[in-house]
């Protein structure tokens, strides 16, 4: 295969795995998702790699699992994003920062803010992933007694979206003139308010903050509900996505570029990027091998308690050894829900198999030599599935020492992914454009 195309790469590092048994893998650092010398050490190594940016993750409440899967959970405790990700702007000089943070819980002035001092910060390296939450579980956290309504989630979403990049246009790129001379520090025409009265927020302005360097944060998205993918496909420019199959990939990407150009987007400044765990072995059978042990560290406690959150239903009163029975639709994720139970039935899985494959990890892998998964790697970016991955470690350190020491010179050699870096924002490895001020030429 050829492509003049190049694929990007993301690290998913919050967990540092997302497989439930990768602090028990031998040799692995049971503490990784709460040490802050590991996680340097791993961003560090990712720049080496050359990988596009470092994606933090986020969840806001610890008990949403039953007690008895809790307490085998390495999600237990973790960093909050933005004060990780300013520590590790100052201990790397390119790689992307990219972090999670809820439109439902949370007030766009303080992410406005949050964001465009990580930009300031880390020279131009900040992304934002915007997410609805939909675990209820966190809505205990910050005063309701139920989750937000899935539509009223995402109505939110999109005014927050509006909110926050018009307050990163505050003030013009110019107006920070600082004249000694006249005693003259901005120019207050080059500042606007945005005056934003709407169905779910109020919010006068300023921002107290210069615009970002990137004009602003690149903005992420990964829901892929219906409104998801139109929320996608009018304000995203990273999109991590997660489908199990390249014709379900494909399927994805066609929709959401489909949508981009139905409203005048350039398709070309959306990246779509599946997560992928990747298992690397000097040969396929190693790599099953890895796969295999891995696995197997995997309690049916926590199994069980994975399949309930796919499903957003309470999982453990299912018969083990019985087909998945049918799930009325909740006010969780619906296309997690979706992707559960076409994956029961498409394999034909009992209840208990099915929560072993979700309780590790049941979503597309790529399990084999650093030349099988570069194939894998060059049809999804040739055949339309991807722009890239997001990619998910097995375990820490030596799952991610594999695919930075074979899998990306592999890639290298292939002209499928780049040498060096080509400028130091996230846009610019992206190759995506500035942002032009709203409120200023």
């Amino acid at each position: 295969m050829t492509t003049a195309r190049q694929l990007h790469l993301g690290a998913f590092m919050r967990p540092v795995s997302i497989h439930t048994g990768a602090w028990r893998y031998p040799g692995a650092y049971p503490d990784a998702n709460f040490n802050f010398g590991h996680l340097k050490r791993f961003a560090q190594k990712l720049e080496a790699g050359k990988f596009d940016a470092f994606f933090m993750a986020d969840h806001l409440a610890v008990l949403n699992m039953p007690v008895e899967a809790l307490k085998r959970s390495h999600t237990v405790t973790s960093f909050e994003p933005f004060t990780l990700l300013s520590a590790l702007a100052g201990a790397t000089e390119r790689i992307g920062l990219v972090a999670t943070a809820s439109t439902t819980f949370d007030a766009p002035y303080h992410i406005a803010r949050r964001f465009a001092s990580l930009d300031h910060i880390s020279g131009g390296r900040a992304g934002w992933n915007i997410v609805t939450t939909s675990n209820p579980d966190a809505a205990l956290n910050f005063g309701l007694d139920a989750q937000v309504e899935h539509g009223e989630r995402y109505d939110r979403a999109r005014e927050f979206y509006d909110v926050v990049t018009g307050l990163w246009d505050s003030f013009a790129d110019d107006a920070f003139i600082r004249d000694r001379d006249s005693g003259l520090y901005f120019d207050p025409d080059r500042m606007r308010r945005i005056d934003h009265k709407g169905e779910h927020l109020s919010v006068r302005g300023p921002l107290n903050i210069a615009r970002p360097p990137q004009g602003w944060p690149v903005i992420v998205q990964a829901g892929a509900s219906e409104p998801g993918r139109q929320l996608a496909a009018e304000t995203a420019e990273v999109v991590f996505a997660a489908h199990g199959t390249l014709a379900a990939g494909q399927a994805f990407y066609a929709d959401v570029k489909g949508r981009m150009e139905a409203i005048g987007r350039n398709p070309d400044h959306l990246k779509i990027l599946p997560g992928v765990l990747t298992v690397v072995g000097d040969s396929v059978e190693e790599a099953r091998e890895k796969r295999a042990l891995l696995d197997s560290f995997v309690h049916y406690d926590s199994a069980i308690a994975s399949l309930s959150i796919a499903l957003g239903h309470d999982a453990t009163g299912f018969d083990p050894d019985a087909p998945l029975p049918d799930i009325p639709e909740t006010n969780h994720s619906k296309s997690g829900r979706e992707r559960t139970i076409d994956l029961a039935r498409r394999e034909n899985l009992t209840v208990r198999q099915l929560a072993q494959r979700l309780g590790g990890y049941g979503g597309l892998a790529f399990v084999g030599t650093p030349k099988t998964i570069a194939d894998e790697m060059e049809q999804w970016l040739v055949e339309r599935g991807s722009d890239g991955f997001n990619v998910m470690f097995p375990y820490l350190p030596e799952g991610l020492d594999d695919f930075v020491d074979k899998v990306v010179p592999e890639l290298q050699r292939r002209g499928l992914f780049r040498r060096e870096y080509q400028g130091p924002t996230l846009r610019d490895h992206l190759g995506l454009p500035r942002p032009a001020n709203r409120h200023f030429a």
